[in-house]
């Protein structure tokens, strides 16, 4: 997916990378002596290097896999109590990092590792079919912390139910594969888990009650897959949660009244869903909320006040959903905004006077809604925003002829010009289908990309 430039990432997004260990000096006490691998932990490396990666006749090249000075690229090791130097991390396919030959297939020898903490398989398993291979026995003692297979096209089939032995596992990426079936139950059994991204994939099915049961959980990312049914109320038990992305799937319904027990919460993305309903009373209470994306869900209510509360909103997109009635007041009151969509709705009335002191906003689509009156920008806004500032398909706004001549803005007249404007009108709801009432608009994903793309590393 494409990315954009964005602001500086929420703090807590570095809760959702595992930092990796620094390796310990080899002497640690064993001065006399140079620290080796066990000679079984060797071969099953260098097994699991053989089937990854052909850069190397790596048993010839680097005959001491960890030894400082020689070992090679995308490992890290440390020593052991027991006098030995242990594999912690490996990291495989991207540079310097080992790249996947094409027969790379899926090593369940890496759980043969009693030591990996952590392991990254980025774009390595392209060209010949594969599936994630766990068992039990492979992971007894596992001290695995955090497993990424992002971005391989050739990694197909369910998620494992067996992947719920990895007790210890904090951080679970597999992200933009070709998995399919349901989200194993087993999966919700793993406490420790800190950071779960399943997006882009094939995965079906509804989420169920037992999501709750994560409640150390600080990041969740379900997005672009074919889940149905409703959001759970066992998501306010997540009382950590400070990421929640369920875009892109098929889930009705509302939000769930319990979202707002979730005081950390600073990101939420709904958009592309078939969610209706009224939105939680308790919504306000979301004082964490910096970015709420919900665009493209068959809503039909009024815009609601209860955004104009959360004041460190940043990024508000309500594109395409049916939204009615006038703009709150309530929006001018967020002045921390950066990006304001709201285009393609039934939208009525003028646009608030205080849009005009929003200092730190960069992005604004109120296009193809039913505004009206004076356009209450002045010259500066106006070329500030430049082309973000989208106000087209309204025929009732104008700009003021001093604003009018000093900045060129297409789709918006001059007050008291009556010269007829050829302009766009919002598309109404059909009675077969609220969803395709209407024009599908591409969503503009300037900073949320960023922010959603950045979560998916490691």
């Amino acid at each position: 997916m494409p990315c954009s430039p964005f602001p500086p990432l929420p703090l807590f997004l570095l809760l959702l990378f595992l930092v990796p260990l620094p390796c310990v000096s080899p002497n640690n006490g064993h001065t006399n002596r140079t620290l080796l691998m066990t000679l079984s932990e060797q071969e099953t490396l260098f097994t699991v290097m053989e089937s990854i990666s052909s850069d190397h006749p790596w048993r010839i090249s680097f005959p001491n896999p960890c030894k400082p000075g020689s070992s090679w690229p995308g490992i890290e090791c440390k020593p052991g109590l027991d006098s030995y130097l242990h594999v912690i991390r490996l990291d495989f396919g991207t540079p310097p990092n080992p790249s996947c030959k094409s027969t790379a297939t899926f090593p369940p020898q890496i759980f043969h590792l009693p030591h990996l903490q952590s392991v990254f398989f980025f774009h390595c398993f392209t060209h010949s079919k594969t599936t994630i291979s766990v068992s039990k026995a492979e992971t007894f003692g596992s001290s695995l912390q955090q497993l990424s297979l992002r971005s391989n096209p050739a990694l197909a089939g369910p998620i494992p139910p067996q992947i719920s032995s990895l007790k210890s596992l904090q951080i679970l990426t597999l992200s933009q594969n070709q998995l399919v079936g349901t989200i194993p139950l087993e999966i919700f059994s793993l406490s420790a888990l800190v950071h779960l991204d399943l997006s882009y994939n094939s995965l079906h099915g509804t989420l169920p009650i037992q999501l709750g049961s994560l409640k150390n959980l600080v990041g969740l990312d379900l997005s672009y897959n074919d889940l149905t049914g409703t959001i759970p109320p066992s998501v306010g038990q997540l009382g950590m949660l400070q990421k929640l992305d369920l875009s892109s799937n098929s889930l009705t319904g509302s939000i769930p009244e319990s979202i707002e027990k979730l005081s950390n919460l600073a990101f939420v993305a709904l958009s592309n869903n078939r969610l209706n309903g009224k939105f939680p009373k308790g919504l306000s209470k979301l004082q964490s909320l910096q970015y709420f994306l919900m665009d493209d869900n068959p809503l039909f209510i009024p815009l609601p006040e209860v955004f104009g509360q959360l004041q460190k909103l940043q990024e508000l997109r309500l594109a395409s959903s049916g939204f009615s009635g006038k703009i709150p007041q309530s929006f001018s009151q967020l002045k921390n905004l950066t990006t304001l969509s709201l285009q393609n709705n039934r939208l009525v009335g003028e646009i608030p006077l205080g849009f005009g002191s929003f200092l730190r906003l960069y992005h604004l689509n109120l296009s193809r809604n039913f505004l009206g009156g004076v356009v209450p920008f002045n010259s500066s806004f106006l070329r500030r925003l430049g082309a973000n500032l989208d106000l087209r398909g309204n025929p009732g706004l104008c700009l003021p002829p001093s604003e009018a001549y000093a900045v060129k803005m297409g789709g918006v007249g001059v007050c008291g010009n009556n010269k007829s404007l050829s302009v766009a009108q919002p598309l109404k709801e059909s009675g077969a289908s609220p969803c395709a009432a209407f024009f599908p608009w591409p969503l503009l994903i300037l900073g949320a990309s960023a922010f959603m793309a950045a979560l998916q590393q490691g």
